[in-house]
């Protein structure tokens, strides 16, 4: 018997955290195993909680239609990680037996995971166990490894850019530091490109090792520069003050040693919602379709990936645990400090 001619049957989930053009990567996955290969397509509810308890929708074309534009995701996630051991539960240590056994008792063919960091990780293991798996990069935080960049990122950014533009009118009506922090515990691409592409003054990244004197020093002079106000760009991930976040520590060191009048703004959850910039929905889109095509493919055990704008795949086990982040000689910010930003290691 021609086991090809048999139409394959995989399923979707989407985990980690919530970020937009999830639902525009789910149409493109499903849309096109469809419509161009006769694929069947159910999607898992809540992340990988729904591989392990078998919680699913078939996803027809029509229940496809409309979503692009949607934030959040329809199959909806959570931060399930089956592979992590609750101490004192040994409940958890059956997870990912119950993955195996509903993959094989839904006949699938490949299940697509939809996520971060995180999610690559599992996926790896996942195919690691001999399942077919095939995973999509999204964060906001664009610190995906092996690919250039992942969706959700320029919706972000187009966010936390609008926000800074509103603070510059606050800050320069009442001569006032204004300080936004911007999402991102380990990588500072968000901070970096929202900080840049809205005029931040100062710009600091967890990748950068600053010191507050230097920022204080760099205001200081600003202000004896006629420069009466200032923007400084901080990720939440500079603090290690478990108490205090990032913006709230900064802005009370700033009014300590400076005496200029200090406001804070913690951009928060708003970064992540909401729908997908057009270039987010366009590159979901080709991520989903070239992740059902790798699957007729039977390019298995891989994360599609982005490459100077071309669609390519790398080894999961090459991505899983590792992070893209900023690094100090980015010609990005080597051209910002040539107009004078500041990334607060100047006195370093």
């Amino acid at each position: 018997m021609d086991t090809s001619a048999k139409p394959k049957k995989i399923g979707i989930l989407t985990a980690g955290g919530d970020c937009p053009g999830l639902n525009a990567a789910i149409r493109g996955v499903g849309k096109t195993a469809i419509v161009e290969y006769g694929m069947q397509v159910i999607g898992f509810n809540a992340g990988f909680s729904g591989l392990i308890n078998n919680d699913y929708i078939e996803l027809k074309e029509s229940q496809l239609s409309g979503i692009l534009t949607l934030g959040g995701t329809i199959l909806g996630t959570s931060r399930e990680k089956p592979y992590k051991l609750v101490k004192d539960d040994n409940s958890d240590k059956h997870k990912p037996e119950k993955i195996i056994e509903n993959y094989k008792n839904l006949n699938l063919d490949c299940v697509v995971c939809i996520g971060g960091n995180g999610t690559m990780k599992t996926a790896s293991m996942l195919s690691k166990e001999g399942l077919n798996i095939i995973g999509i990069p999204k964060t906001i935080d664009n610190d995906v490894w092996g690919t250039d960049v992942t969706f959700g990122f320029d919706s972000a950014v187009q966010i936390a850019t609008d926000a800074i533009d509103r603070l510059h009118t606050t800050a320069n009506s009442h001569q006032r530091v204004m300080i936004i922090e911007i999402m991102g515990h380990h990588a500072g691409w968000l901070a970096l490109y929202s900080g840049l592409a809205g005029g931040g003054d100062i710009i600091l990244l967890p990748e950068l090792p600053h010191n507050i004197r230097s920022v204080c020093k760099n205001i200081e002079a600003r202000y004896e520069d006629n420069k009466p106000y200032s923007i400084v760009v901080v990720a939440e991930g500079i603090s290690h003050h478990k108490n205090k976040s990032a913006a709230s520590h900064i802005a009370q060191a700033i009014q300590t040693y400076t005496g200029i009048e200090t406001r804070e703004t913690v951009l928060g959850y708003i970064q992540r919602g909401g729908s997908p910039s057009p270039m987010d929905r366009i590159l979901a889109t080709r991520y989903g379709a070239f992740a059902a095509q790798c699957i007729a493919e039977g390019c298995f055990g891989s994360m599609v990936a982005i490459k100077q704008n071309e669609l390519t795949t790398i080894p999961l086990e090459e991505v899983g645990g590792k992070l893209r982040l900023v690094k100090s000689d980015l010609s990005l910010i080597k051209k910002a400090r040539k107009m004078g930003v500041s990334f607060g290691d100047e006195y370093l």
